[in-house]
């Protein structure tokens, strides 16, 4: 009994060490340095749909900060009790359940969980494509691509972010994130590369 213990308590701490956030988020060659996997993930996401890495960082760390299983707050009845969240939005790319079950059904991709890292970014390549096919939004434009995702299509196509001063602040500084993300992988990613197919994950 004590050496099964011994063993879940080893398999709970390896898995919680694997979902921690980077030590650095604010470093992308630090990131990936630290979750080598990572780059696996997003270099396919990139492949795939066209969404460069670094727009895929800076959209991550502005909705969650590489927390995996990131929430909105709660809400408190007579601001003491806490109550339910603001929306159902969870996970790495923090999306709410009604879209993430959209995704699901359009990529046919039905195992997909929000809390995987694979999956979150998979989901963002995913919507920034959908974004350039209706909205005509560039894959390499941060800021209005994050206005999409934030809005929704319909809400983009309605302009309600010109109503919101401080989401078009965000998305000025998800823009900013991007730049700085690929300015820094332009001295990491020939190596990235390299090691690229000998990863085991």
């Amino acid at each position: 009994m004590p050496f099964k213990i011994l063993i879940i308590v080893l398999f709970s701490l390896l898995s919680g060490c694997a979902t921690m956030p980077p030590s650095n988020i604010n470093d992308s060659c630090a990131i990936f340095k630290e979750k080598s996997g990572w780059y696996k993930a997003m270099r396919h996401v990139q492949k795939r749909y066209g969404t460069p890495i670094h727009v895929q960082l800076a959209i991550i760390k502005q909705e969650s900060s590489f927390k995996h299983n990131a929430r909105t707050e709660r809400t408190h009845i007579f601001w003491i009790i806490p109550w339910g969240r603001k929306s159902t939005a969870y996970g790495y790319a923090q999306v709410k359940d009604g879209t993430w079950d959209w995704y699901k059904k359009k990529t046919g991709n039905r195992g997909a969980d929000r809390d995987n890292f694979a999956d979150a970014v998979d989901f963002i390549g995913w919507y920034t494509d959908v974004s350039q096919k209706t909205l005509g939004i560039s894959k390499w434009d941060a800021e209005k691509q994050y206005l999409a995702y934030h809005e929704g299509h319909g809400g983009y196509k309605r302009q309600t972010y010109r109503k919101k001063k401080w989401l078009m602040k965000v998305a000025k500084k998800v823009k900013a994130n991007s730049l700085k993300y690929a300015a820094q992988l332009k001295k990491c990613e020939s190596s990235l590369d390299r090691g690229f197919w000998f990863w085991p994950f």
